[in-house]
């Protein structure tokens, strides 16, 4: 069993530590420091640093980590779709996610997604590559992970991504409930919850259909609706 731990830096970036019993993967280590220290006081050995998509946001602390430990880097060419990394005998997945940026990728435990800037709690990053396309299809490999996949985003836009969900769906109670259960200090949902309140997982349900049909937004198919939504401010 594959263990993590989540570290805040910056006003909302998120840093991850994937650990077995005796090796660890830092996932976009700007908490440098404290992963560290995570590492000495429970006598890990850091085999691999690696990052969800090269942002200098999510790359700050490679070097650090890198300079104080005998780790291996693996750049977006090493980290090939499907690719298996194995710690501790166990084994995480990348995906790769094209849409947020080119190089985006996500890491699968088989309970935890390390989802960086493709999907967050609540919403979804922004198509800074242009290539929605890509991003749909990237958005809609991750929706067929199990309703009990445990989303690790990349940022804390919570507050924001759920008070816009609530703009396009007043009458969606799951999302106050969603708002209810959050924690700053450990900031996670489930497959199942996104089902529920993320509008950009929601496209095929019957009030988002109803909002973009009342916009005047073509919605006739799955990736028309994407689009639709991806189009709204």
């Amino acid at each position: 069993m594959l263990n993590i731990e989540q570290f805040r830096y910056g006003a909302d970036n998120f840093s991850y530590l994937i650990y077995g019993k005796k090796q660890a993967v830092a996932i976009d280590g700007g908490a440098w420091e404290e992963i560290l220290l995570l590492l000495e006081q429970n006598n890990l050995v850091l085999s691999v640093v690696t990052n969800t998509h090269q942002h200098l946001d999510h790359t700050s602390g490679n070097d650090q980590l890198l300079r104080s430990t005998k780790a291996k880097f693996l750049d977006f060419a090493d980290l090939t779709d499907n690719r298996e990394i194995t710690i501790s005998g166990e084994k995480i997945v990348v995906y790769r996610t094209p849409g947020h940026s080119a190089d985006s990728v996500c890491f699968y435990t088989g309970k935890y997604l390390i989802s960086g800037d493709t999907l967050f709690n609540g919403t979804v990053g922004n198509c800074f590559t242009g290539d929605q396309k890509g991003f749909y299809q990237s958005v809609r490999r991750l929706m067929a992970l199990p309703d009990e996949t445990i989303i690790y985003a990349g940022h804390d836009y919570v507050k924001d991504s759920l008070a816009f969900a609530r703009r396009l769906e007043p009458d969606n109670k799951d999302i106050e409930s969603f708002r209810k259960s959050y924690d700053a200090n450990h900031v996670v949902s489930t497959m199942a919850d996104e089902r529920r309140i993320n509008p950009y997982l929601r496209f095929n349900e019957e009030p988002i259909i109803k909002l973009l049909k009342m916009k005047g937004l073509p919605c006739a198919t799955e990736w028309e609706r994407w689009q639709s939504l991806m189009s709204i401010e």
